[in-house]
């Protein structure tokens, strides 16, 4: 596993140009499994025109998932988010009216985003409460690591770390894996968990306005007939900055969760695909744009 990061130029980053990643074959998107802290699939979600996502909390500061309830002596010491990236890949599943089976095997790869994942690994190694079981560094490695296991998946397997715009990277990696050949179907999981940390986000206030909504999700792709594009700038661009705003007042502070659970709800409410979706994150902005025809 490793961490993928786009290369940008000094340029880039001093004066916040944009940069264009080239133009891969679009993937064909076949299911999509969410479970946020709202509650199960996108039909949970609050509407995108109705109250706002503070207003739904009700003065909850973390909209929690709780801790799913796993059969077996596997799971009796797994950590809350890799139970619940099992849950996502289950919810996909069900997405897609799919056998376990049919992901199994050295075909399908593994795309992991997280921006916050890691904080209740670091605050257990941190106070000593962590019992060795997970160390704070790894912790992200091991909740792609436990959906690898449980649902056979031997391809390519990649993890990114920051906020949507490591989702919307997570996708146009899997593109091109998929245009490359080097799988059949690539699974892009998000996983952000809180409320270990409830305490500590709320001091940072500023950056990570309430409520902080729970959530896994998970993508499932397949090779497609249209063109995809990544754009990507230091320094917020508008349009992500503002994209990553709505999506915040409707949605809640999903952090890398946020690109997909915006997807799920788009195909709940019936938008047709091609599709466009921006989000921004401490100073990057990203836009990704799927169009059919022409990959």
């Amino acid at each position: 596993m490793g961490e993928a990061q786009p290369k940008a130029s000094r340029a880039d980053m001093e004066m916040g140009a944009e940069r264009s990643e080239a133009v891969v074959r679009a993937p064909r998107i076949r299911a999509i499994g969410l479970r946020t802290g709202w509650g199960s699939g996108a039909e949970a979600l609050p509407p995108a025109r109705g109250l706002d996502a503070r207003a739904a909390a009700g003065g909850r500061p973390v909209m929690s998932l709780g801790r799913p309830e796993l059969a077996g002596d596997r799971f009796r010491r797994a950590t809350r988010e890799s139970l619940w990236a099992l849950a996502a890949v289950g919810a996909m599943l069900e997405d897609g009216r799919a056998d376990r089976a049919e992901i199994a095997g050295e075909g399908t790869a593994l795309l992991f985003a997280t921006a916050a994942v890691y904080g209740a690994s670091n605050r257990a190694f941190i106070q000593g409460t962590g019992g060795g079981t997970h160390f704070a560094y790894t912790a992200p490695a091991v909740v792609s690591a436990e959906a690898a296991i449980e649902f056979g998946l031997r391809g390519p397997s990649v993890l990114f770390i920051g906020g949507p715009p490591a989702t919307l990277r997570a996708i146009w990696y899997a593109a091109t894996l998929l245009a490359g050949g080097s799988c059949r179907r690539a699974l892009v999981l998000a996983v952000e968990t809180f409320e270990e940390c409830a305490d500590l986000y709320a001091r940072a206030r500023r950056r990570t306005a309430p409520p902080l909504v729970e959530a896994a999700a998970c993508l499932w792709l397949e090779p497609g007939d249209g063109r995809l594009e990544l754009r990507t700038a230091r320094g917020r661009r508008a349009d992500a900055a503002d994209t990553a705003r709505r999506m915040r007042e409707t949605l809640g502070e999903m952090m890398a969760c946020a690109p997909l659970a915006e997807m799920a709800r788009r195909r709940h409410e019936g938008h047709p695909d091609p599709l466009g979706l921006s989000g921004a994150w401490r100073g990057e902005g990203a836009d990704l744009s799927i169009t059919k025809g022409g990959g």
